[in-house]
């Protein structure tokens, strides 16, 4: 039997449901199986903000029916409890976790603390960036943007009200704005002009893929008719546009930003040395160092993912990281030994929508397959690699949560 001394059950929280959050989760559940441990004797929870595991990777997608999945589907069959609530204060003495739900503030006492939070997009002080700009960085962010798009049907042309302008041309930037096009259209009366412009401050669009992707980017923006703007800032956005730290202003009725990101705020809440993004810096087990009981992964979390590197802001991170966390926090609290995580491969999946997409292997992104090819392994890992078994078998779902690194995703030639 596992108890606490002087009774009571052992308890393990983890916060966030996103890829990193959810893993630790069932991978938690999967490691207190194995050992043979009654969810009486040790209770696994998982707050999250709402009641769903987000797909965040396909927000910028025109169809957002798919992107959620629920999460009682997956926690309940497997024993893990599950709380709507935002978490507001971690009591890292008195080993607590605060949160407000629907029925009120809550208190939540842990044994061990899983810190999977997440990441979200960056919003500098930009004059009136938060009032008029949109993102895809939640779902409600998403279908915010939609809604929008869906409504410009009924609105004047001139002005620039059928531009959209995306800022930021990162991973989550390029793939927003090869939708667009389509998007648009769909939503746009036959013979509307319509523009989409990709800004970012960089001297060329797609230049952190590496030389070999670049011209397959250009390719595929010159193709679908995107626009750009390179070298340049967003220094203002207003309702018709935005501004330009060349003095250029682009009217837009749409300005979508997607420039950078940082991890979760609660991070701050650890009174540690946190990385440029805010991660927690964590040892090759997950360990928070420097705070005992503590463990994180995904986004919120820095771990030299080879030794070397350091892990990427990433659902092909995260859901591992999620994995290893889960199993090694239950490990950790029963004195049993804990698995270290590497990973030695590296892979970039960039959908370009209609016109394809690009695959890319290893940290120096060498060019693998491209076009239709590369958009079949997008496709694999956005609606199939990424999602949790839905089943609601409780076997297939801890099957799917070992701690063990998955082989790189499948290339179709």
């Amino acid at each position: 039997m596992l108890k606490r001394l002087g009774g009571g059950m052992q308890r393990i929280v983890i916060v966030g449901g996103g890829f990193a959050g959810l893993w630790s989760a069932v991978g938690a559940a999967r490691r207190r199986g194995e050992l043979g441990i009654p969810t009486a004797d040790l209770e696994i929870t998982l707050v999250n903000r709402d009641a769903f595991h987000a797909i965040r990777v396909r927000n910028y997608e025109a169809d957002l029916s798919k992107i959620r999945v629920a999460l009682d589907g997956v926690l309940d069959p497997i024993g893990v409890r599950h709380i709507a609530g935002t978490v507001t204060d971690i009591d890292l003495d008195g080993h607590e976790v605060g949160m407000t739900t629907p029925q009120g503030r809550q208190v939540l006492p842990y044994d061990r603390l899983v810190m999977a939070a997440g990441s979200e997009v960056a919003r500098p002080p930009v004059p009136g960036l938060a009032d008029h700009a949109f993102s895809v960085d939640t779902f409600d962010e998403a279908t915010r943007l939609d809604r929008h798009i869906a409504g410009l049907g009924g609105t004047r042309v001139a002005g620039g009200r059928t531009t959209v302008l995306v800022v930021g041309a990162g991973l989550t930037g390029v793939e927003t704005a090869c939708e667009m096009p389509a998007r648009l259209r769909a939503a746009l009366p036959p013979g509307t002009e319509a523009r989409v412009i990709l800004a970012d401050h960089a001297s060329h669009i797609g230049s952190t893929m590496g030389d070999a992707a670049m011209p397959v980017i250009r390719e595929a923006l010159d193709t679908l008719g995107i626009e750009r703007r390179t070298g340049v800032r967003i220094v203002a956005v207003d309702p018709e546009g935005a501004m330009l730290d060349t003095g250029e202003r682009i009217a837009a009725g749409t300005v979508v930003w997607t420039a950078g990101m940082q991890a979760s705020g609660l991070t701050a809440l650890f009174p540690v040395e946190r990385d440029k993004f805010g991660r927690l810096q964590v040892d090759q087990y997950l360990r928070v160092q420097g705070i005992p009981r503590v463990f994180a992964a995904g986004d919120a979390a820095r771990l030299l993912i080879d030794g070397v590197r350091p892990s990427v802001m990433s659902c092909q991170h995260a859901r591992p990281m999620g994995r290893f966390a889960g199993h090694n926090v239950v490990c950790d609290l029963l004195g049993k030994p804990m698995l270290p995580l590497q990973i030695e491969w590296y892979v970039t999946v960039l959908d370009l929508g209609p016109w394809g997409a690009l695959y890319t292997h290893g940290w120096d992104r060498r060019v693998v397959t491209v076009g239709s090819q590369a958009k079949q392994t997008k496709e694999l890992i956005n609606c199939v690699r990424i999602y949790p078994p839905l089943t609601g078998n409780p076997q297939e779902i801890l099957d799917a949560a070992p701690a063990t690194v998955q082989a790189p995703p499948e290339r179709y030639t």
